[in-house]
């Protein structure tokens, strides 16, 4: 390997071989025999043509030193672009003040490297600012519906890609992450809106790929190569057809409530079996549900609602035909429920009012069904509200049925033989004796309690007709006036029993000895086979059952009648004792106290 020479010694060396040469082109020209003139002007031209090439080598290093520099200067500009284009740190300036004096070649073998490795980092750059920017315009399409927006991060990547930025990169980032995330709350909603409109779809029993389908295709799942729109079109047009299906819903649930609503009413009416009821079971179910809460995949739709309006056509031309025996057996239904609770039913839907009716043509059967069902609800209603006094009534009544017992029982002159059952009846007589003596404040409580609903209700409590209060004062008054005779048909078997001693110590004789089974009564009771008396079943109604005939008020009132006529007869005609005979005697004492054992019982 040549060492390299230095300037000088260069200059020195090839000025001794031009010598050298010079010297032997001169001896050339003394043997050829040249002139001096000769001589000094070829040497001239030598002169002249060694500075030709000096001159032209000088020229084309200055050109090559120019071109050097230019280059150098065009990559350092480049250099400075990309990192101020890439947000680099100026990381050349420090060779360059290390490098300032050294030879342009190697500026520009160091400068080349750095040039390349920012040229492949801008290009990755773009790259990635061009990925971000297809996702940012593909996912702001579908948002915006395709309609691409004035985004400035899209607009300034379009129009020049000077900034390139790690800063920027982020900022594109972000927006990305933005719109993604914003991609995926819509989508989140979309699914939400399609699955109500398929749900809705289900119920109504509506084409669901149509109606979404109609909305944007996109939403139809068996499209598989378009993305699913969510624009803001998308989402009105979800929330329109949610609506639209909403309002459709409430309109057929209303309509398909009124049907289910007659179906009931024309079941109930005909008497309808349970399997022809079963067939329609789904479309009655909704009577109780709301709307949120009709789920079941075509109760709503238009078959179900023409098979519900066809039965209930069907069941009201039947119901036509059997129109006279439905309006009487509601008025049977309310003549039960009326005689049950003690109301007087409305005569003027009465059997024979309403064939009348029916027959004559002059009302319609439906309007006179409909009036009977008015009663029937208006008797229910009145019911309840008279329930609580109608449980004391009916406590009052076992009071009385008691105390009937009781009288029977004081009459049984083997009432205390040791036969099977006397401890019972014994038992239950003392009880019945403690109940008696409660029945005045029974009747009391009942009477104020009867008022204080007469106030509240503004109208007369009305039992089977005729006031309550009424039937308890006159039954208050009817006990009054019992117990006075009673005390003075006891006064008068003491004067009478006395005569019959006096009559008996003066004639010597002695009247036949009453018969005990003048005197008793089996009311309430039998035999039970050894000459004792067992207690019957007590005749006890309550409040809902028809009462007895000892213990209607109605009927207790017609009894006192023969009772109080003898009473009377027997209290205002005056009473000759001595002018009687023993027969006479025995026979009138006999009457009185067979109409007090005959007479009603307290109740």
């Amino acid at each position: 390997m040549l060492a390299f020479e230095s300037p000088l010694a260069t200059s020195a060396r090839t000025s001794t071989s031009c010598n050298v040469l010079l010297r032997e082109l001169q001896q050339i020209w003394s043997d050829i025999g040249e002139s001096e003139a000769d001589k000094d002007r070829m040497l001239l031209e030598l002169e002249r043509e060694c500075l030709e090439v000096y001159r032209r080598k000088v020229e084309e290093a200055a050109n090559a030193k120019a071109r050097l520099h230019q280059s150098v200067a065009a990559k350092e500009a480049e250099v400075a672009t990309l990192m101020a284009a890439l947000g680099e740190l100026n990381l050349h300036s420090p060779i360059q003040k290390e490098k300032k004096m050294a030879p342009l070649k190697e500026k520009l073998a160091s400068i080349s490297p750095l040039l390349e490795d920012l040229r492949t980092k801008k290009e990755e750059r773009r790259k990635q600012f061009a990925d971000i920017k297809n996702q940012i315009e593909k996912i702001s399409g579908e948002i915006s519906g395709y309609n691409y927006p004035n985004d400035t991060m899209i607009s300034c990547l379009t129009l020049e890609d000077q900034d390139l930025s790690l800063r920027r990169l982020t900022e594109f980032q972000t927006r990305l992450q933005t719109l993604q995330k914003e991609k995926s709350d819509r989508l989140h909603k979309v699914l939400e809106y399609v699955n109500e409109v398929h749900l809705l779809c289900g119920v109504l029993g509506l084409d669901f790929a149509q109606t979404v389908s109609d909305v944007h295709p996109s939403l139809q799942r068996a499209n598989q190569e378009q993305s699913t729109n969510i624009s803001n079109g998308t989402f009105e047009g979800l929330e329109q057809t949610i609506n639209k299906l909403k309002t459709e819903r409430r309109i057929r649930m209303q309509k398909l409530k009124d049907i289910a609503g007659q179906l009931f009413e024309l079941w109930n009416l005909m008497d309808s079996p349970q399997a022809e009821k079963n067939v329609f079971s789904r479309a009655t179910s909704i009577l109780r549900l709301s709307e949120p809460e009709v789920t079941e995949p075509g109760v709503l739709s238009t078959e179900m609602i023409e098979q519900a309006s066809a039965e209930v056509e069907r069941l009201t031309k039947l119901k036509a035909s059997r129109m006279k025996e439905l309006v009487l057996k509601r008025r049977s239904e309310l003549e039960d429920i009326c005689r049950m609770t003690h109301i007087k039913p409305d005569a003027s839907t009465s059997v024979e009012k309403s064939n009348a009716l029916i027959d004559s043509g002059l009302v319609d059967p439906s309007e006179l069904l409909a009036n009977i069902e008015a009663q029937i609800t208006k008797v229910k209603d009145e019911a309840l509200s008279r329930k609580d006094i109608m449980d004391r009534i009916d406590r009052w009544l076992l009071a009385c049925e008691e105390e009937n017992w009781l009288e029977d029982y004081n009459q049984d002159e083997n009432r205390y033989n040791a036969g099977r059952g006397a401890h019972i009846n014994l038992k239950r007589a003392e009880k019945a004796r403690i109940t008696v003596t409660k029945i005045p404040a029974i009747v009391d409580n009942l009477i104020n309690r009867t008022l204080a609903w007469e106030e509240e209700k503004r109208a007369l409590f009305l039992y089977d007709g005729e006031r309550l209060v009424s039937i308890l004062e006159d039954y208050k008054l009817t006990r009054k006036q019992r117990e006075e005779e009673k005390k003075r048909c006891r006064d008068q078997k003491k004067i009478q029993d006395l005569l019959l001693t006096e009559r008996e110590a003066i004639y010597g004789s002695k009247p036949s000895p009453r018969k005990s089974n003048s005197f008793r009564k089996t009311n309430g009771y039998r035999a039970n086979g050894n000459g004792s008396m067992t207690p019957s079943t007590p005749r006890r109604n309550s409040v809902g059952g028809a009462t007895p005939e000892l213990l209607t008020p109605r009927s207790y009132l017609g009894r006192q009648n023969g009772y109080f006529k003898e009473m009377r007869r027997l209290s205002t005609a005056p009473i000759n004792f001595v002018a009687i005979s023993k027969e006479d005697t025995v026979s009138t004492y006999t009457s009185v106290c067979d109409s007090e054992l005959g007479s009603p019982p307290h109740s």
